[in-house]
């Protein structure tokens, strides 16, 4: 029998293809194996609502070319379900039956879109945007919309009204909170971000819900019964209500669950041979408070570096650091930029400002601590907030108004 040590990724996004090709870059020389539930390479997420979306080139999106993963040995297996963990036997179980055996299994599982029970979600016309699927189908519909609307204000709704406006699509967004992105950003951006799509021509709906989705009477969808009672006219309707974490694997393999697959400070499970990473993951952030999983590219890349780290000089979790990834995130709506540095949901104060250039910018503290900054098209600021924060820099409310909110003036404590 060989003594070749395998590691299996569940999940071909963005963590589980940045852990294989970490894996190979720190060294490790076992099998890495990788299966993903989509057709083809593995891509990128984040442009589907945006760049994808004007353009239409798949190729774009692609995380890395097939030749890299023949390369590095990296077995990469597309449109492959994993349907079950046999922890005791230490093998992952596939759809068609066959099952294949791990000394490291990794859950990138990721994230599915949150379902709702509306009458008439089943229409055709009926959209929901996560996979490349799904961007394809409404890349054939959306020139063809005269009526969209969006269910959900977060950045996924917000990102694609601006789109569908900018192709000349009439389009109403019904959020059930009171403001915009609230699970993500401050009252002030939410307030900016309602401002401006206004502007645009965006019919933004606050604490207004959908009882209902109209048939037109030809199985596609005709509009929108609104929670007050309201018809609304619609003929594309796109549900972006959010995402659950992908845990059902964990779940039903005995592992401990709750908004996602509980890990450790070094990311791994209850069973020292299974390790989760991304989307799916549940863990202690230092910055954060209590348990959280992190939807970005930031968090899943960081994540997956570290397991590789860990992984490569074997699986036990002594003498590894902590994960303390610093998180930012960023959306892109029209022609505005928000990036967010920090985790600023926890905020108890916050400063408005806008830099030289236009910029708007919201400083975030929480017990008269720095610990995040918001920003519009304000890329400089941003990142010096990122640089700072990242450093460990502690900033807190007087000395940042000495400075004027001016965070360059800091950049002498950056070593």
């Amino acid at each position: 029998m060989s003594d070749r040590q395998t590691i299996i990724i569940v999940g071909a996004g963005q963590a589980g293809a940045q852990l294989a090709a970490s894996l190979r870059q720190e060294g490790y020389v076992g099998d890495v194996v990788l299966y993903g539930d989509e057709p083809g390479l593995p891509y990128q997420r984040p442009p589907l609502s945006k760049t994808y979306m004007k353009e239409g080139n798949p190729d774009r999106l692609l995380l890395r070319g097939e030749s890299f993963f023949e390369d590095n040995d990296i077995e990469l297996h597309s449109g492959t379900k994993i349907a079950s963990i046999d922890r005791p036997a230490k093998k992952v179980v596939l759809e068609n039956g066959s099952r294949r055996r791990y000394d490291h299994l990794v859950l990138a599982t990721g994230a599915t879109n949150r379902t709702l029970p509306i009458p008439g979600i089943d229409l055709d016309g009926v959209l929901e945007l996560r996979t490349l699927a799904h961007a394809e189908d409404i890349r054939g519909r959306i020139a063809e919309a005269r009526q969209v609307a969006i269910i959900g204000g977060g950045f996924i709704g917000l990102e694609f009204a601006a789109m569908a406006r900018g192709l000349g699509a009439e389009v109403a967004v019904f959020e059930m909170g009171d403001r915009v992105m609230a699970r993500a950003v401050a009252p002030e951006t939410s307030a900016y971000f309602e401002d401006f799509h206004r502007s645009i021509g965006v019919d933004l709906h606050l604490q207004t819900g959908v009882s209902e989705i109209i048939d037109a009477g030809d199985g596609k969808v005709g509009g929108l019964i609104l929670s007050d009672g309201r018809r609304v006219e619609a003929d594309l309707v796109l549900v972006a209500a959010g995402v659950v974490a992908s845990d059902g694997l964990g779940r039903e393999a005995g592992l401990p669950v709750e908004n996602g697959i509980i890990v450790d400070d070094v990311l791994q499970t209850a069973d020292p041979s299974i390790s989760a990473i991304g989307d799916c993951a549940a863990f202690t952030h230092p910055l954060g408070e209590g348990r959280m999983r992190i939807e970005s590219v930031q968090n899943a890349t960081d994540q997956a570096r570290t397991v590789a780290a860990r992984l490569a000089k074997g699986h036990s979790d002594d003498g590894h650091p902590p994960y303390s990834g610093f998180p930012w995130f960023w959306s892109d709506q029209a022609d505005r930029k928000l990036q967010i540095a920090g985790l600023t949901a926890g905020a108890d104060e916050r400063v408005v400002r806008h830099n030289e250039r236009g910029g708007f910018l919201v400083h975030c503290f929480r017990d008269g601590r720095y610990i995040g900054l918001e920003t519009v098209n304000a890329p400089g600021d941003h990142l010096m907030a990122r640089r700072l924060l990242a450093a460990g820099i502690e900033l807190d409310r007087a000395t940042l108004e000495e400075a004027d909110f001016d965070l360059k003036s800091f950049k002498d404590r950056l070593k």
